[in-house]
């Protein structure tokens, strides 16, 4: 269930660690959490990337191993633990997305209620994301505290070179995170954080495998691979493809899919510093379909090929009262659109490669007054294209083929971040700014603010706590370089675009108690030149996209959830509940601005007014499990069918359901989404999408089941 990150069993408290042996905590036989630890303890944990590492117990074992789970979390620049810190960011466990009927990252954030999920094609082959009526754009998607998204466009940025089974948790920043996380963030930013612990030395060599196939000629074949503890980390890679689902006028598969994936991840750690590193490669091509159609131009076997790499190598210091956090990272987009599918002559291909480079730098340090933190960051972003951009002094060949990139764009972004953070027993005050120059326009060194404020109401109370929030902060993003330069089959863009500014205020409430949880939080975001791809259906045959700034754009919101662990709550006793938890969530939006008469808003003005999103997960018997999961939506804003009607988007409603067992080292699983066979929604306007969509699959741990067979000969 998608929820607020909280202690999921009942724990001792120790409200002093002096670095005794584990005996003491071993013989009670259960789960321990240090309540306070020491700077230095603390220290190890990553703001930007790591909320928490959790050990869980493990019942066979005569040791048990200790969960430290409060400490660092995002939504600051320093490391706070999470009953310290002022600004809310929710998480999706390991057991969340373990549990949810989903094979990509895509699809499991649509059960977030914050979060607009927009898919075109299926099994996340291309899906926008946005959070509180933002769009793709205007959000920062980081992979281990790294950002990873495209300046070229927002529409692929989710093509990820990590396994579902590898992400340890998903961090969701809902509002304007410039503070945190840059220039990238304007309405909120996603962290995707997976596993570099080493593993226990009885497991050095461990394998899992997955299989699966289902629908529509769907396979997939996937490994993870952990190194031996004296090495620290793990390679993973995947395998997957599909027929599709549809076929265009001519008869041709067009929502067909194919790519694979590939990763690797190490650490370093001793008593001086801690060290993390990542490579990863992401290669996927995709029957496009009508994904980028229009009444004008309805081409139905569009294609579309992307490969990127991912790298980067981050440290943190742990001694002394200054802690730094220096990192490196080089990220590659490569793409290959085709308007017609394998037919160069009838449009020609658009090529682009974008390279981007960063160096940064964080700080914090612990003084009197606080914890303070400090740091910079310098990133380069380089494209260059067969049809974005300015013309190239010197041409550079497009590998495998007999063209050349003529065009291109080259912008430098510097950033600085100062922020405070006054630490009281009950009440977090954290404040700071960000300062931003970029040489893409003529703008001077722009300072965005924020602060944010928490305050713990009956914090060991028998009735459970309450915590309030607030928080006022600002931020911005650049134009993408499609918004800049993209000027083809009907859609004129515009080099002289402003950066989009944001500044949001927010207040809320979350109540937490044995088993029970709540949140419910309202929000306004006052938008200042928002970044729109607009249409006049009145100029009829000659209407055509154009990059628009809105002057101004005003979003008022509402979001509340509440659910129940009954597992949590009948833990006392020795069998397992037939309704292990429940969950009900809702958000509503709501925008000042709408568009003119026969005016189509693509982008900005296309939110989700209403989103309800109900889950259940059962014991059905023994180890057979189910998790039931329907989401309900109702958007705002209009589109254009082929025959040039202006159409509303209708409210729909979907359901997915998911069966699992599992026995040691052995799971198989089978899902169906969109279970009741709805055909007739429109996530996209002009878009296809599947009906019911069946998957099983099998996962084996191959250290386990090498020990079975040793075992029984």
């Amino acid at each position: 269930m998608y929820k607020p990150y909280f202690l999921k069993r009942e724990v001792i408290v120790f409200h002093q660690f002096q670095r005794k042996g584990y005996s003491l905590f071993a013989c009670l036989g259960r789960e321990v959490i240090i309540s306070v630890l020491s700077v230095a303890t603390l220290s190890a944990s990553k703001a930007a990337s790591i909320s928490d590492e959790v050990w869980r117990a493990d019942s066979t074992e005569t040791v048990k191993n200790v969960w430290l789970g409060d400490v660092g979390v995002t939504g600051s620049r320093a490391p706070l633990t999470q009953s310290q810190a002022a600004r809310m960011v929710t998480v999706l466990s390991h057991d969340d997305i373990a549990q949810a009927p989903v094979q990509s990252v895509n699809d499991l954030l649509k059960y977030a209620v914050g979060v607009d999920v927009r898919q075109r094609g299926a099994l996340g082959s291309q899906t926008d994301i946005s959070i509180r009526g933002g769009t793709q754009e205007q959000i920062a998607i980081l992979l281990n505290g790294i950002n990873i998204c495209d300046p070229q466009t927002g529409h692929n940025t989710l093509d990820l070179p990590v396994q579902l089974s590898e992400i340890i948790r998903i961090e969701v920043l809902e509002g304007p995170a410039g503070r945190a996380y840059g220039s990238a963030s304007l309405v909120g930013a996603i962290n995707i954080v997976t596993r570099t612990t080493a593993v226990a030395d009885q497991e050095s060599s461990a394998t899992d495998v997955e299989m699966e196939g289902g629908s529509y000629g769907y396979a997939k074949v996937s490994f993870l691979q952990r190194l031996p503890a004296r090495i620290r980390g793990s390679i993973s890679g995947s395998y997957q493809r599909s027929d599709g689902f549809s076929r265009s006028k001519t008869g041709r598969l067009n929502t067909d899919f194919e790519g694979m994936k590939a990763f690797y991840q190490g650490t370093y750690d001793d008593e001086r510093v801690r060290m993390n590193w990542h490579l990863g490669v992401a290669e996927k091509g995709w029957g496009s379909s009508t994904f980028y159609a229009s009444p004008k131009w309805q081409s139905d076997d569009q294609y579309e090929h992307t490969f990127k790499l991912f790298s980067s190598i981050q440290a943190e210091t742990k001694q002394g009262r200054l802690h730094l956090r220096p990192a490196i990272y080089w990220n590659q987009y490569c793409d290959r659109y085709e308007g017609h599918r394998g037919q160069p002559e009838a449009m020609k291909y658009n090529y682009n490669r974008c390279n981007v480079y960063g160096i940064m730098l964080n700080s914090y340090i612990d003084w009197a007054l606080g914890r303070s933190a400090f740091g910079a960051e310098l990133r380069n972003e380089d494209l260059v294209s067969g049809n974005l951009g300015e013309p190239l002094v010197r041409p550079h060949h497009i590998s495998g083929t007999d063209r050349d990139y003529t065009l291109g764009v080259n912008r430098t972004n510097i950033s600085a971040h100062l922020e405070h953070n006054v630490l009281l027993q009950n009440l977090t005050l954290s404040a700071g700014f960000v300062a931003f120059k970029s040489t893409y326009s003529s703008m001077i060194m722009s300072i965005y603010p924020g602060i944010d404020a928490s305050y713990r109401l009956n914090p060991s109370g028998k009735n459970g706590e309450v915590k309030i929030y607030a928080s006022c902060n600002t931020s911005l993003r650049l134009p993408s370089f499609t918004e800049m330069y993209y000027k083809l089959q009907g859609y004129s863009a515009n080099p002289h675009l402003n950066p989009e500014e944001m500044t949001a205020i927010e207040l809320g409430a979350k109540y937490y108690a044995h088993g029970i949880w709540g949140n419910i939080c309202a929000y306004r975001h006052h938008g200042k030149n928002m970044i729109d791809w607009i249409m006049d259906t009145h100029q009829g045959e000659e209407a055509a996209w154009q990059i628009v700034n809105h002057t101004k754009l005003n979003t008022y919101g509402f979001e509340t959830s509440i659910g129940t662990d009954f597992s949590q709550l009948y833990s006392h006793r020795q069998t397992t509940p037939f309704i292990k938890g429940c969950q009900l969530s809702y958000s509503y939006q709501q925008q000042d601005k709408e568009p003119g008469k026969g005016i189509v808003s693509q982008y900005a003005m296309e939110y989700l007014k209403h989103k309800l999103v109900g889950a259940l997960d059962l014991h059905l018997w023994r180890k057979l499990n189910a998790s039931i999961k329907i989401r309900y939506q109702d958007r705002a804003g209009s589109y254009t069918d082929f025959s040039g009607t202006l159409c509303a988007y209708r409210p729909f409603c979907l359901s997915d359901v998911r069966l699992n067992w599992s026995e040691k080292g052995l799971t198989v699983y089978a899902e169906a989404n969109n279970v009741l066979n709805n055909r007739s929604y429109v996530d996209y306007g002009n878009v296809a999408q599947p009906g019911i969509w069946i998957i099983s699959g099998v996962r084996f741990h191959l250290s386990w089941l090498t020990k079975m067979l040793a075992t029984n000969q």
